[in-house]
Order: structure tokens, then C-alpha cells, then sequence
């Protein structure tokens, strides 16, 4: 094991290291490695799980390298390497030519050298969901395009059909999602509405601006019809964050889940009855709960509510004032509509 300026080399996985570990708080993986290359493909949430027992905990181990550019992001070729720092477990970056990100980026640098950095979440997973399904809140519903009727008065409209719709709809040639406005969600703690589905129906393109635009429907899944609302189809969501625990002690709920399926397993979009407003944020780490049944205690007679069980992790990727998207990162038993969230222990 070589020491250097503070700076311990992982050398080992045994005694030593994890004793490190724990004296910091942080529990490692026991299958570690000591350096890693970073391959194409690789997220950041399968690293962390990679160095991390909890994969949540990367704020505390990432070792920021002020050398490089974009520090926070990490490319394929990327060489990471476990050290220690003062006895603290800490990850740091060795960037060479070859890999995706470079060491001093010329003005010109385009948009797409970015690009190439590993994703926090499998766009994989999250693809269909950001194209098809959604949860709208009033309040951005009210603010969106919306068909006012249909080209030759038909009732409903398919692929092919012209529609005319009004709203903010910019250019000629913008292409959009349309949505039917679905059941309203409904928070289980108060009993309010915090959003209501949003039902694929298909997608357009603009073909004639004005007051009403003309909307030309390229593809659909289920008819058109007046009230339909228009949603822009580059969902605003950043792919590139960082995992970790909320500040603060947050307890939610699981009240949808994209496909409407009944069982949440791995890789599933669901929706909290948590946002802004009570502290959640895009890569906030949360721990789903089953929810305990209650059932007759056939011996000394009366109901008894079963504990609650951990059953996996979510992370946050997209957040709103009342409501949160998130994707299932773990399943370790089966999840429902209502389980419980809370910041992981």
C-alpha cells in the first residue's frame, strides 16, 4: 500500500480497507475494485453501486479533479481510482486523451462532446416514458396548446387528419405530443388533486402557423379529440446528476406508476405525492416502503397492522411544485400504488 502526500492507494480489500470505510460512515462494497474503467454504456448510478453498499452516499466519495474540464461528468475511457484521504474514502478521476472528455476543451466544443458523458439513469428505461406517458399539474396544463377542432368537422381525428389548435405553438415544422387529459391523481394524505394523466394519443407537426396554428397528426394511438392538449416532445429532464440523500427527513407515496400496471418492479416511472415544496430534488435517493396489511389476529381476536417493509430505491428525475417523477433503481419485493417513500437510513 503506497501513501503519498495523505493520499493512500487502495492496495487490498481486506481489514484495512474496510475499517477505513467505516470509520467514515460510508460502507463500501465489499466487491470494490480499486480501479475502474468507465465503458460505454455505464451509468453513474451502476458505478456508485459498484464502489458503494449505498449507492446515494457518491457526494461523499467523489473527489472532484479541478484539472479537468466539466469535473462532474464522467466519459467513457474515464479511469477511476479508490484512495484514501486522511482515512476517507474518496474516488478520483484520471481523464486520459483518449476518453470522451479532454483536458482543456476549445471554444468550439460542440454540444454533442457533452453528450457523450455517462448518464446518471438508462436513458433506456426512461425513453418511452418521456415520448408517451405522463402526469400534467393544473397549472401547466392551463399554459398548454390545445385542439380547438378538427379539419372537415369530423369529431375525432387519426394519422393523417389535420387539426387546429391554439396556444403558444412557435414555428412551422415543431413537432409535439398529443395528450388526452385523464383521472385526476389524487394525494391519499389530504385529498386534494395534484395533477391529472396524461394519455398518449399521438404526435404532430405544425404545418401552418396563425390563430389557430395548423397541426398535422403524423402518428396516433388512440383518436383525437377537441380539448386535447399539445406537449413539446424535448422533455425538459437533465440526464446528468448526482445521486444522493435529501437534506431532510421526506415521507411520501407512490400514487401512480407509468402503464398503469399493478405490480412496480425495476426501471418503472413512478409518480410521488412529493416536489418542490417539500424539499425534493432530480437525484434525490428515496427508500420505498410496502405498506404493512392490516389483518384479524385470528388467535386473541381484533386487527393488527403489520409492519411496514423495505422493498427498494428510486431516485427523483424530474420534479414539480406537489408531485415528483422517479425511476425504480432496486426492487427487492413488490411494489404498489401507496407504498411509502422515505429518505434512505
Amino acid at each position: 500500500m503506497l501513501a503519498v502526500a495523505g493520499i493512500v492507494v487502495a492496495g487490498d480489500r481486506g481489514g484495512l480497507a474496510t475499517s477505513l470505510a467505516a470509520q467514515s460512515g460510508v460502507a463500501l462494497n465489499p466487491d470494490h475494485p480499486e480501479r475502474y474503467v468507465v465503458k460505454r454504456g455505464d451509468t453513474l448510478w451502476d458505478i456508485s453501486a459498484m464502489f458503494l453498499r449505498d449507492p446515494w452516499y457518491w457526494p461523499e466519495i467523489w473527489q472532484v479533479n479541478p484539472q479537468v474540464e466539466n469535473p462532474h461528468l464522467i466519459y467513457p475511457g474515464d479511469v477511476l481510482v479508490l484512495v484514501y484521504v486522511d482515512g476517507q474514502p474518496r474516488i478520483q478521476l484520471e481523464r486520459s486523451a483518449e476518453s470522451g472528455g479532454t483536458d482543456r476543451l476549445s471554444p468550439r466544443i460542440r454540444s454533442e462532446e457533452l453528450d457523450e458523458a455517462i448518464l446518471t439513469i438508462p436513458l433506456t428505461a426512461i425513453g418511452p416514458f418521456l415520448s408517451k406517458g405522463t402526469v400534467l399539474e393544473n397549472k401547466q396544463i392551463q399554459k398548454l396548446p390545445h385542439i380547438v377542432a378538427i379539419r372537415d368537422n369530423r369529431l375525432v381525428a387519426g394519422a393523417g387528419n389535420d387539426v387546429y389548435v391554439r396556444g403558444d405553438v412557435g414555428e412551422v415544422n415543431r413537432g409535439y405530443s398529443v395528450v388526452h387529459i385523464g383521472e385526476p391523481l389524487i394525494d391519499p394524505d389530504d385529498g386534494s388533486t395534484v395533477g391529472f394523466q396524461g394519455i398518449f394519443v399521438g404526435e404532430g407537426t405544425i404545418s401552418r402557423g396563425g390563430d389557430p396554428a395548423t397541426l398535422r397528426l403524423m402518428q396516433s394511438q388512440r383518436e383525437a379529440l377537441a380539448g386535447d392538449r399539445l406537449l413539446e416532445q424535448d422533455f425538459d429532464i437533465p440526464l446528468q446528476f448526482i445521486p444522493r440523500a435529501p437534506d431532510t427527513d421526506i415521507e411520501g407515496r407512490i400514487i401512480h406508476v407509468a402503464g398503469g400496471v399493478a405490480l412496480i418492479g425495476q426501471y418503472q416511472v413512478v409518480v410521488l405525492n412529493r416536489g418542490e415544496k417539500h424539499g425534493l430534488d432530480v437525484g434525490h435517493v428515496l427508500t420505498v416502503w410496502q405498506a404493512g396489511a392490516t389483518v384479524r389476529d385470528r388467535t386473541a381476536g381484533g386487527m393488527v397492522t403489520l409492519p411496514d417493509e423495505s422493498a427498494g430505491t428510486l431516485m427523483v428525475f424530474k420534479t414539480y411544485d406537489r408531485i415528483s417523477y422517479a425511476l425504480i433503481m432496486e426492487a427487492t419485493s413488490e411494489m404498489h400504488i401507496l407504498d411509502k417513500v422515505k429518505k434512505p437510513t
